[in-house]
């Protein structure tokens, strides 16, 4: 299993886009429903495969850029979204600041720093900072709001560009780079799988007070498609036995599932259909990784207790 291997897995990506954009536009010919946004989304997905596809082949660092990128973008639609008081203004320069230095400890693989300095540093320093305002109203939920979206946006997604920097072991000698490469694609296949399924066969709602379009058929149906494909790709692209590979098949999906209705949560308390308009077909792009904020850090503390 070399590096090869990576590389015909992402041409097989581009194959199964391929195949899923000709079957999503039959269907949208054919049936009564409506399928503008099934199409558009599909559409968006070729933007996004080729950025992707282009920033995991040049470079582990270009990888990890992009990755600090999609967090300052994810903070910045959680903070146009969430009230904020005037005084906070200067606390949030700090936020955005811990971005590059996160991410710092990525490339440099330092784990411990990794590990500890949104939940641990910037946790105790951002109420400090809030406080040197004077003011108290509001500053309890202010503190919470502002640490919840550095969590989500920032320390969550970060797992996910820590998997490049796992090593290569003897079961697994592509690495973190298809650690991530599984991660990614089942993430996101999931989240394709279970709108496609719930768009063509959903009848009955899973949790209608939070995300009144999820259903049970949808669900399921990405749940077992997931787990299918994780068992399929995980030989190729990881160290895991079929075992691992099958638990992995059903954390994937499931925690990917929790990711989406949470932020969904988040939306409807705040009003708000989607978090931004940058990706038509999807919103934003915290709307686009709302399943990886769970699944980057559940999957690397999963596979780091098992092989590193």
């Amino acid at each position: 299993m070399t590096l090869d291997t990576i590389h015909w897995v992402i041409i097989g990506i581009w194959g199964i886009l391929g195949l899923a954009s000709v079957i999503v536009f039959a269907v949208a010919k054919r049936s009564n429903k409506d399928m503008s946004e099934l199409v558009q989304r599909t559409q968006s997905w070729w933007v996004m495969v080729a950025i992707f596809t282009l920033a995991f082949l040049v470079s582990k660092t270009i990888s990890i850029i992009v990755f600090a990128l999609i967090s300052f973008l994810a903070l910045k639609e959680y903070f146009s979204m969430i009230p904020t008081r005037r005084t906070d203004r200067r606390v949030l320069f700090w936020a955005y600041l811990s971005i590059p230095v996160q991410y710092f400890w990525v490339y440099d693989s330092y784990y411990g720093m990794f590990a500890v300095f949104i939940p641990v540093y910037m946790f105790l320093f951002l109420p400090f900072a809030s406080l040197l305002s004077q003011q108290t109203d509001g500053f309890l939920k202010s503190v919470g709001t502002l640490n919840w979206g550095l969590m989500l946006c920032v320390f969550s997604i970060s797992h996910a560009a820590f998997l490049l920097i796992l090593p290569p072991t003897p079961e697994n000698m592509s690495g973190g780079a298809g650690l991530l490469l599984f991660l990614i694609f089942l993430t996101q296949f999931n989240d394709v799988a279970q709108y496609t399924w719930g768009k063509l066969f959903g009848r009955h709602k899973i949790i209608p007070g939070v995300s009144p379009n999820k259903t049970w058929e949808g669900f399921l149906g990405g749940v077992a498609t997931t787990f299918v494909l994780a068992l399929v790709t995980a030989p190729l692209v990881t160290p895991f036995g079929m075992l691992h590979a099958a638990a992995a098949g059903l954390l994937i999906p499931v925690a990917g599932f929790v990711g989406d209705v949470t932020v969904s949560a988040l939306k409807r308390d705040l009003g708000v259909k989607d978090t931004g308009s940058l990706i038509p077909g999807h919103g934003g792009i915290l709307d686009r990784i709302d399943s990886l904020t769970f699944t980057a850090p559940l999957f690397f503390h999963f596979t780091r207790y098992f092989y590193y």
